[in-house]
């Protein structure tokens, strides 16, 4: 497992993440959530604080028992502070208002020509044959298994710490190579294929009873290569989950290997600022040679 250096390794799944081009991030984010999409979480920002003369120092200057380095470190400060100012006033005069507008992506859209910041860390699934965006600093490595899928790799974050069954409820986007048992025979076989994929999933990772509702059903193309994408929204209502419904989208992609990748990307209604991030990953996703 090899990751970019700003991003902390947990092991247990097969994907790698891998930084692109090194050119600045022109939105000042190489991490950047679902296009023109809060994520509700702070920002991966840092801000650099000056630090202030300690108190003894600021005593003495007061009443007069500073040392001449106190008088000095004091000036010194306040120079450097005066500086600061007016070279971010100058920035902030001249470049405001020339700032890059990131492009916006709402639900239900897709962008006809898709740009990625540069430097935007991928997560390249070998095993399935994909790559596909890592959406930010508050989305951690996949390290379970999708019942799917014969290998998992991808990027979670908890929106539930726990759930009547016990365990936690996610917003999750994953891929894998297909588990054989689905039956795949090539393209033509897809729609078939990706229904039993989703009452699959819909037995395993949702409370019930639950009602659905189909968003698009329909062949698509991916990277180039032959795909088919099926979205739709699932609603419950079940005691002691905070979500009463979820967005969630499988791609099934034909990537020349023995089994196609699947895409699962799920988003909890807690939490439906992201559901932007459906529309991104699949304008995102890379076939690997």
């Amino acid at each position: 497992m090899s990751w970019s250096e700003s991003v902390r390794s947990v092991t247990g799944s097969v994907g790698t993440l891998t930084a692109r081009d090194p050119e600045p991030d022109p939105y000042q984010n190489p991490y950047q959530p679902a296009d023109g999409v809060d994520p509700g979480y702070p920002g991966p920002y840092a801000t650099q604080t000056p630090t202030l003369p300690s108190a003894e120092a600021l005593a003495g200057w007061r009443d007069g028992t500073g040392s001449a380095g106190s008088w000095t470190g004091w000036w010194g400060w306040l120079a450097g502070v005066a500086v600061l100012a007016l070279i971010i006033g100058a920035v902030v005069f001249v470049g405001g208002s020339n700032d890059p507008e990131p492009p916006i992506t709402g639900p239900g859209s897709s962008p006809e020509n898709p740009t990625r910041p540069p430097s935007q860390t991928r997560i390249v699934d070998e095993e399935a044959g994909v790559a596909y965006p890592y959406l930010g600093t508050y989305w951690l490595e996949f390290v379970n298994e999708v019942t799917e899928t014969t290998s998992t790799a991808g990027q979670y974050i908890v929106t539930q710490e726990q759930v009547p069954t016990g365990g936690q409820f996610i917003a999750q986007v994953t891929s894998g190579p297909l588990r054989p048992d689905f039956g795949y025979a090539g393209p033509s076989s897809f729609a078939a294929v990706v229904a039993g994929v989703q009452a699959s999933v819909r037995a395993n990772y949702y409370p019930a009873p639950n009602t659905i509702e189909t968003l698009r059903d329909e062949a698509v193309t991916v990277d180039g290569a032959a795909a088919y994408l099926l979205e739709f929204n699932l609603d419950w209502d079940v005691a002691g989950y905070d979500s009463t419904g979820e967005r969630a989208a499988l791609i099934l992609i034909e990537t020349g290997r023995p089994a196609p990748a699947l895409m699962y990307i799920s988003i909890p209604n807690t939490h439906a600022e992201l559901y932007g991030i459906v529309d991104r990953v699949i304008a995102e996703i890379d076939v690997l040679p």
